[in-house]
């Protein structure tokens, strides 16, 4: 499965991704960016739909534990409905994803019936047999963007994949999608092993015609539960937020955008490197301008919240403005309180505006929303106090898409010799 806090643009956006290129990523940019009727009237902007949870591969840190087909997924003349009602609700773009979204035979169909409907298309994709000739089918069916996953070199990249030759499909794919004058955008999983692999993982990209690289962390959610070992420590925050910063300072000159996605965060003194000088992270928006969609016809506010406590609805039940305008489990965002916030990020300075980051990795991680320990600002203030947070598996994932087991919290003291390795900067 495609993870993927798709890589979204700085300044008054979905945040994210930075909308310094040019044509079509640079109209996406334009296109993404929020206005005072979007934020008020709660307008879905930016889907990610899940076209089938079908795969190709078999990933250890797969959240949806994508490989086979949902049960009673939407046929052809139900997608294209969905793309109508979409379009009368507002949307400007859809991120198709799956599984593996291009296993659909009727892929191109749905691409072209967006592009129709006047709505941006992107996908996001393992890539794993996608020929250049698919992509440029694709391209000529009205696709603007392709997202490709590779979260390693070839070795870590066909472990967790768990396919060989996954890696060289991914970069064969990242070429010819440059080729094919696509907007080409990869997005790497922050997992404990590929950590120290992100500067050499950038020389390659770059070489293969990356021109947009998204960095999230994989979240404790589906097969991640299960292979928890990969799952990066919050702590370790500390040496990743200079590292990320000094990518991103080194990939601007070599004329690639990279940014953190929406669950890497926050308030650090990195952040006005990408949100800028004026522009502060304005919380996750889930079911404010952001839907997702899976393959049966599910809808949720992100596609990444498990589906057991989010699902706000089925197409095939009301219709999209219904279940937009009444469900509650859709709408959890759209009052910016602090009500649901808890632990460190209830008495955080920043809690009115961040209400608590990331609300998949939150709620994935321990079962609630509202106290996500992936904060830069949380790890700098727990370390002065000379304290690191760790998370501990307590119970595992059922074996169900979306699944999520449950962890705990340990506060300990940071080992001496760590801690004077650290350049912890005066309280901010």
């Amino acid at each position: 499965m495609v993870r993927r806090l798709v890589g979204r643009f700085r300044r008054r956006t979905l945040g994210g991704l930075a909308s310094s290129g040019s044509g079509a990523a640079a109209e996406v940019a334009t296109r993404r960016v929020l206005s005072h009727r979007d934020r008020t009237g709660n307008v879905p902007v930016h889907v990610v739909w899940e076209l089938t949870l079908a795969c190709n591969l078999k990933c250890r840190h797969c959240g949806s534990r994508a490989g086979h087909q949902r049960a009673g997924e939407l046929t052809t003349a139900e997608c294209v409905d969905v793309i109508r009602q979409l379009a009368q609700l507002g949307t400007r773009e859809i991120s198709l994803i799956g599984g593996e979204a291009f296993i659909r035979k009727d892929w191109l169909t749905i691409i072209g019936a967006v592009r129709a409907a006047g709505i941006d298309c992107s996908m996001q994709s393992g890539a794993y047999k996608l020929s250049p000739e698919m992509i440029a089918d694709a391209a000529a069916a009205g696709l603007q963007g392709l997202g490709i996953s590779i979260d390693g070199p070839e070795q870590l990249h066909d472990r967790l994949r768990g396919v060989p030759g996954a890696y060289t499909a991914a970069m064969r794919a990242l070429e010819a999608a440059s080729q094919a004058g696509l907007a080409v955008s990869v997005n790497t999983q922050i997992t404990a092993p590929a950590m120290p692999h992100l500067r050499d993982l950038m020389a390659a990209i770059i070489a293969a015609g990356a021109r947009y690289w998204q960095l999230q962390l994989t979240v404790a959610m589906g097969n991640a539960v299960d292979h928890h070992e990969l799952l990066l420590q919050p702590f370790a925050l500390a040496s990743l937020m200079p590292l990320i910063a000094k990518l991103h300072r080194k990939a601007r000159r070599q004329g690639l955008s990279l940014l953190p996605g929406n669950n890497i965060g926050y308030f650090g003194p990195y952040d006005p490197l990408w949100r800028g000088q004026s522009y502060a992270y304005a919380g996750c928006a889930a079911g404010s301008n952001v839907m997702g969609l899976e393959a049966d016809g599910t809808v949720k506010g992100c596609p990444s919240l498990p589906t057991a406590r989010y699902t706000g609805g089925n197409v095939r039940d009301a219709s999209l403005s219904q279940l937009w305008a009444s469900s509650a489990a859709l709408a959890f965002n759209r009052e910016r309180d602090v009500d649901h916030l808890w632990g460190f990020c209830r008495e955080c300075r920043f809690a009115a505006s961040c209400r608590g980051g990331c609300s998949w990795t939150a709620d994935a991680l321990l079962g609630r929303r509202g106290n996500n320990p992936y904060c830069h600002h949380r790890v700098l203030t727990l370390a002065r106090r000379g304290i690191r947070e760790r998370v501990v598996k307590v119970a595992d994932a059922p074996d169900a898409p979306f699944a999520t087991g449950r962890f705990k919290l340990v506060e300990e003291p940071i080992p001496p010799a760590e801690l004077r390795q650290l350049r912890l900067s005066p309280p901010d």
